[in-house]
């Protein structure tokens, strides 16, 4: 079935001003993803960045990188997304794997997966990736989403509490997590284009409000999520001036 990588790019960012642009090792930013991206699919499948500014889209075709002007008021990476979609014309079951522009590093693996899930699983609208927590902090961290599955590998819940909760944790270790691992979600997604074109119009969920996770949309309107657990711990991706020294330091020793 056709693939397409949708890799959303928004040039304005609190953290790190015009992130999809700065440079690493000579290139953008946002070009490394989707030459990283290229790596790991076949050569048919179409690498498009999705971005908010034409200096974006320049940059992106000075290094060979199809790039398209979507509009600058999208409220989310998902509405960017949709929108690219119409622009393309995928058809309704073309395979979108939306890559987020800040993450250089990520697992070519782990791409290739996410993307091949929904051919796995036909009755699954979405796609998306987890991995084993293995630290106690992580477990407890709001900023960490955890997923649950249930027995065919769908997601049946997402949050950013600890699930699911260990009730007869040992009082002598604090620090224990419990067994099976806890699952960590990765921030990678897989949808069908028509699924994709038609979920910014669903209306909010309760739950997706109150967790700020905007993939419980998916779940309340009764749509299936095929997750894939990687044994793969995902590179870091670039939020902060700090984050993008540490991924340099990476480029420079030539070590990604």
């Amino acid at each position: 079935m056709a693939t397409t990588v949708l890799i959303p790019a928004r040039l304005a960012s609190s953290r790190l001003p015009e992130k999809p642009l700065v440079d690493l090792g000579g290139v953008p930013m946002v070009v490394r993803v989707a030459q990283r991206v290229r790596q790991a699919l076949a050569l048919d499948t179409r690498v498009v960045v999705a971005c908010d500014s034409q200096r974006i889209v320049a940059a992106c075709e000075a290094f060979g990188v199809q790039a398209l002007l979507t509009r600058g008021d999208h409220v989310s990476g998902s509405d960017r997304l949709a929108e690219a979609c119409q622009l393309l014309g995928l058809p309704d079951d073309e395979i979108v794997v939306n890559v987020q522009g800040d993450e250089p590093l990520i697992d070519t693996t782990l791409v290739a997966a996410v993307a091949a899930l929904l051919n796995q699983y036909p009755q699954a609208s979405m796609g998306t990736a987890a991995h084993a927590v293995d630290q106690s902090t992580d477990f407890y961290d709001p900023n960490v989403v955890k997923v649950v599955c249930d027995a065919a590998g769908m997601a049946m819940y997402f949050s950013r509490a600890p699930i699911a909760w260990w009730r007869d944790r040992p009082a002598n270790a604090p620090t224990a997590l419990p067994h099976p691992a806890p699952l960590r979600h990765i921030g990678i997604y897989s949808y069908r284009a028509g699924f994709l074109r038609s979920f910014p119009s669903l209306a909010q969920a309760p739950m997706e409000v109150s967790e700020a996770l905007e993939q419980l949309r998916a779940l309340w309107h009764g749509h299936k999520i095929a997750v894939y657990i990687s044994a793969v711990v995902p590179g870091p991706g670039v939020d902060t001036p700090q984050d993008l020294e540490r991924v340099r330091a990476l480029f420079a020793k030539g070590s990604h």
